[in-house]
């Protein structure tokens, strides 16, 4: 699915960098930096697809000489613990086409240039070919002065400043997202981005009454794997896929994003379902249908999105999911979350209909009665699951006579407001 990343970092001299190297790396090519008397040659480096610059209307010829450019940056900053060059690294669509990728990335550049009046300078980079070949990703490289008829000027201290910069960057976030989620729109996705925390998304959800997505966005940022453990992973999914074989994580951080995602997945799945089945039993009902009928519409259509799997295959799925998350509970995990199970016990908590933990006890292979007195289904009110389960489980025979008695009963009513509009009847 499309996912979201922009951040910014700054080149500076203070941390032993400079910006003719920070270019040269970024686009593959050699550049001599004339203030440190160093040549920075990356010409060997592969999976740069794109790579261009643009400038204000106003700037110098010399703007497009990439080596011109970058020496000019570093002539313009005297101090030793100066801000050369500002970064903006955005994750790419693997979704749309390298045509569509390469124009939202142009237009995020150019709106740069016209916002701030600084030069740019784009590499677009493919995916590793050891890792996630997904990884389509950006490298927007900015003067911090700007860049005008005369060369580079004053700073961007909208940028820099602690009161203008968090706006500003957070306006620039938004951009991005509307860019990506145009050209996802137009390739025909279905899958959107968001720029907003998961906090602030949720609020907007439950602001529009959508407790589907306020659930799913009930969760912890995704933990970050780091080089080390996304390189042992990536060989691990390598391996499983040659051997053919189910992927299991071998480090730590790893287990806690793999299981994390696999409870995302398994949210979605179920969010899909339950959507298809609402709006199955709103056509039948509209079409004249019985409750009852239409509840075996609905739930048809909603085991019909994988005919190979039954209602039960998934129960199992989604158990699973918590068994494995369950088993890793024995190892120290970073920040000592356990982001599977927690969700999926308060959703399954909350369907069951009770305050305790109901639902995942069954999962973890006990009978309803082993909770105590008090909590079987003579004390509460039955969930859905159980009611429609109740309904599958009927034969078909009572469930026809069921829903003619509801047809018997719709149409005696309908007599009876017949009756009490005839004028011609006394009261």
């Amino acid at each position: 699915m499309a996912s979201y990343h922009l951040s910014v970092k700054t080149i500076k001299r203070s941390a032993g960098r400079s910006a003719t190297a920070a270019a040269a790396y970024r686009v593959g090519e050699r550049i001599e930096c004339q203030r440190e008397g160093r040549i920075h040659d990356y010409t060997r480096k592969q999976g740069i697809e794109e790579t261009f610059i643009l400038a204000p209307k106003d700037a110098p010829d010399w703007a497009t000489d990439r080596s011109r450019l970058w020496n000019e940056v570093e002539a313009s900053e005297t101090r030793r613990n100066s801000v050369t060059a500002r970064e903006w690294e955005l994750a790419l669509p693997s979704e749309i086409s390298a045509e569509d990728r390469l124009q939202i990335t142009r237009d995020f550049a150019q709106e740069l240039v016209s916002r701030y009046g600084v030069a740019v300078d784009v590499a677009i980079h493919a995916p590793h070919r050891e890792g996630d070949q997904r990884n389509h990703h950006a490298h927007v490289l900015t003067s911090t002065r700007k860049l005008e008829a005369e060369g580079f000027t004053a700073k961007t201290r909208v940028l820099d400043s602690a009161k203008t910069g968090g706006v500003e960057i957070e306006q620039m976030r938004g951009l991005w997202a509307e860019l990506q989620n145009r050209a996802l729109e137009r390739a025909g996705e279905v899958e959107r981005v968001d720029h907003r925390s998961l906090e602030a998304q949720r609020e907007a959800a439950l602001e529009r009454g959508d407790q589907l997505s306020a659930e799913e966005l009930d969760r912890d940022p995704e933990l970050k794997l780091g080089p080390a453990a996304n390189s042992m992973e990536r060989r691990a999914k390598a391996m499983a896929e040659r051997e053919g074989r189910e992927y299991k994580p071998v480090t730590e951080r790893g287990a806690v994003v793999h299981a994390a995602r696999q409870a995302r997945a398994a949210f979605r799945e179920m969010r899909e379902r339950l959507e298809l089945a609402r709006e199955t039993y709103g056509i039948e009902r509209e079409a004249g249908q019985g409750r009852v009928s239409a509840g075996l519409a609905a739930l048809r259509a909603a085991t019909a999105k994988d005919r190979d799997r039954t209602p039960e295959d998934f129960r199992e799925r989604l158990a699973n999911v918590v068994g494995r998350s369950r088993d890793q509970d024995e190892t120290p995990k970073p920040e000592g979350r356990n982001y599977a199970r927690e969700r999926l016990k308060e959703i399954m908590e909350k369907d069951a209909g009770r305050d305790g933990q109901a639902a995942v006890h069954k999962l973890d292979g006990h009978s309803e009665y082993d909770l105590g007195e008090g909590t079987g289904r003579d004390r509460r009110k039955p969930s859905v699951n159980e009611r429609l389960k109740d309904v599958l489980n009927k034969p078909r025979e009572k469930l026809e006579i069921e829903d003619e008695r509801d047809q018997e009963k719709e149409q005696e009513v309908e007599k009876d407001r017949d009756m009490d509009r005839d004028p011609g009847l006394s009261h």
